[in-house]
């Protein structure tokens, strides 16, 4: 198994980026080889999980601006054991204006992943809030979606334009790509309108919905100051608990794709 799953909303706030250092945290915990792809210019992944990212001569920006690097340049150790990360800088919000014409312009990430690919169980890319050039790359690049969605009023605002750009990129580009799941975040059982909003969020996408629920806690807030994932800075959390869970489901739902597709 080796499968590429971009975490992509266009909304901001969502809990994209716990998301994926949270994720890939679980797998490498879990024993996957994993790798974590920051493609968000704010390099908030980055940010949570490596020491020093300036100590690094290259970026994502550098080795998609000149595929011949190789994306290997641009791999660095996390702060998080056996977790290995494609570090982002700033200078990500060029990119747009640099390939805007190109002709593999949407095509960078999944042309310059394909060579390291196979070194990996699991590749998870961290996707600005937008929907713009480098999440399209993200799109083709992926084998999955991971949709996170905050449990709030305004949750679905958006939502009909990021399942058209998934269709367009199924249409023209890359026709596996396929959603692994909707996972509902910052959620506040408390509330009555949270509650009602997972109903909402249920009739939407239906059985795409994880059985996980992520609930708010201010330990995510918190481990990426001190450079942790929930697993080691509050490990007995109920955080944690639900992040290897989701891990476990997307596990799950992943192999049994994988034995569709090959019947």
């Amino acid at each position: 198994m080796s499968l590429i799953i971009a975490i992509t909303n266009q909304k901001g706030g969502v809990g994209k980026t716990t998301t994926a250092v949270n994720l890939a945290a679980a797998l490498s915990f879990l024993g996957y080889k994993t790798l974590l792809v920051d493609t968000d210019p704010q390099a908030n992944t980055t940010i949570s999980c490596v020491e020093d990212p300036y100590q690094y001569e290259y970026s994502l920006y550098d080795v998609l601006i000149d595929p011949k690097l190789g994306i290997h340049k641009a791999i660095v150790p996390s702060t998080i054991p056996g977790l290995e990360v494609v570090i982002s800088r700033i200078s990500m919000a060029k990119l747009e204006p640099s390939l805007i014409g190109e002709i593999d312009g949407h095509f960078r990430l999944r042309d310059i992943i394909l060579p390291i690919r196979k070194k990996y169980q699991f590749i998870i890319v961290d996707t600005p809030p937008t929907l713009g050039l480098i999440t399209l790359n993200a799109l083709v690049a992926a084998d999955y979606i991971l949709i996170p969605i905050q449990s709030s009023y305004l949750c679905l605002e958006g939502t009909d334009d990021l399942l058209e750009t998934i269709a367009k990129v199924k249409r023209v580009a890359n026709p596996s790509l396929q959603i692994i799941g909707v996972l509902i975040t910052l959620h506040d059982k408390r509330t009555n309108i949270a509650k009602d909003v997972v109903k909402r969020i249920n009739n939407v996408f239906k059985d795409k919905v994880l059985e996980t629920t992520i609930t708010k806690s201010v330990k995510f807030e918190e481990s990426p100051a001190y450079k942790e994932s929930i697993f080691t800075f509050a490990p007995n959390s109920i955080g944690a608990l639900q992040y290897k869970k989701v891990a476990e489901e997307i596990i799950n739902r992943a192999k049994k794709q994988e034995k569709r597709l090959a019947r």
